[in-house]
């Protein structure tokens, strides 16, 4: 049997079945004659434009009931990019000319809804991935999802689109049970104005806890920073450049470890010797650290002055809380009122995705490092894992379209449009 007749076969086993599950009231089978993503996010919809870019038609599936979730309902309302816009444009689509060079959460999502309706992006809302499998047998992917109808999506490609910060990461702290005041996630924190006149201690000093101890205080609230691990704190600007631009550039003429020893010694010349204030700088350099753990060096937007006035403390790890005190690691204890954890985020892919050669079931990110680890076996793809921002997003998806759009265009043209036709049978919510 040819490839042409095979696939023929597999299509009408897979509409014999979808007819045949809804006169048994079961699962609604849906084929997708494109790529499957999941996750309506910025590589979501990175991926799904790329693709389109390249005559290839691909469906998105997104768990809540909007586009780019994380910015709309689980951040702060004073967020901003913390990168100039040049580095976090989408592929194809600059941003507006007359949006500021730190584009604010509310710009950045009206950027992202333009972008989604300006290259007509196929997406269904509210719909929850339970599982994605392989089936060997057929050789496609089955998609399993839960929402107002139970629905399994066949299909050849799975783009895996759900990003690094899937899930809130809540720490367990001896004793939670027992404070009196609230402990939220920066999830839900949206503005320091209901802590107005409270002692608030915020635990974890990335940017989003940096910047919601200086939230607070604009609001007259009394914040704490918990600062357990050392930190790399670099200024937004260096010589009239953004410090990101600068190193990127740099890096271009000179190796690693020598910018690496410029952003330090500028940082010390324009914010002094940050472990005065309680946060020691790792080993590594920022952008070997960056590369080698992922972890993001702070760009600082005024905290460190409110840190060195005193008007926000720096305190060690905590041991335990109690009522209305904490006591940490170093033996003091203080009071609070309410705490806030800026704790970041985690992949959930290992929840959901039926296989464990490509992603790594304890952390939920592909097994191989950037810029090796957006492309797994059996047509699986992965964007917005590269732990390098939106310009790593965009760089996984220009190759996920490629290489997608290859096969696409190796398809006999007498197969695509019959299977786009039963495709386009059902309606998705654009």
């Amino acid at each position: 049997m040819d490839d042409l007749a095979y696939l023929k076969e597999i299509e009408g086993k897979i509409l014999y079945d979808h007819f045949e599950d809804k006169m048994k009231n079961s699962v609604k089978r849906v084929w997708v004659p494109g790529p499957v993503i999941i996750g309506a996010g910025p590589s979501g919809l990175a991926a799904a434009t790329c693709l389109k870019a390249r005559g290839v038609p691909s469906l998105i599936l997104e768990r809540a009931n909007c586009i780019a979730s994380l910015w709309q309902l689980k951040t702060y309302d004073r967020l901003r990019l913390h990168l100039p816009k040049q580095f976090c444009e989408l592929p194809l689509l600059p941003f507006p000319s007359e949006f500021p060079t730190y584009p604010t959460k509310q710009q950045f999502v009206a950027y992202m809804e333009g972008y989604a309706l300006h290259f007509n992006l196929s997406l269904v809302f509210n719909t929850t991935v339970a599982s994605a499998e392989f089936d060997k047998g057929c050789g496609f992917w089955k998609v399993k999802t839960i929402g107002a109808e139970e629905t399994e999506y066949v299909c050849r490609w799975v783009v895996v689109a759900t990003g690094e910060n899937a899930e809130e990461v809540v720490p367990r702290i001896e004793g939670m049970g027992e404070f009196s005041g609230p402990i939220v996630h920066t999830s839900k924190y949206k503005t320091g104005e209901e802590f107005c006149g409270k002692r608030v201690l915020v635990v974890g000093c990335g940017n989003s806890g940096m910047e919601v101890c200086l939230d607070l205080y604009n609001y007259d609230a009394q914040p704490s920073l918990v600062v357990r691990d050392s930190v790399h704190v670099l200024p937004q600007e260096m010589l009239g450049r953004s410090t990101f631009g600068l190193s990127m550039w740099l890096l271009k003429w000179l190796p690693m470890w020598l910018v690496d020893r410029f952003l330090l010694l500028m940082s010390r010349l324009m914010l002094g010797d940050t472990a005065q204030l309680g946060l020691t700088r790792p080993s590594l350099g920022p952008l070997q650290l960056k590369k080698e753990s992922g972890k993001t060096p702070v760009l600082d937007i005024g905290t460190l002055e409110k840190i060195r006035s005193g008007h926000i403390k720096v305190l060690s790890g905590i041991k335990r809380l109690k009522r209305d005190t904490v006591e940490f690691l170093d033996g003091r204890v203080e009071n609070f009122e309410a705490i806030i954890l800026a704790t970041g985020y985690k992949s959930n892919v290992p929840t959901w995705l039926k296989e464990t050669s490509f992603f790594s079931e304890k952390d939920g990110f592909p097994r191989k490092p950037f810029p090796d680890g957006w492309k797994g076996e059996n047509g699986l793809y992965a964007v917005g894992f590269a732990k390098r921002g939106l310009l790593g997003t965009s760089m996984d998806a220009k190759r996920i379209a490629e290489d997608i759009g290859h096969q696409w265009n190796a398809m006999p043209n007498n197969l695509r449009p019959s299977i786009m036709h039963h495709c386009h049978s059902h309606e998705f919510r654009k």
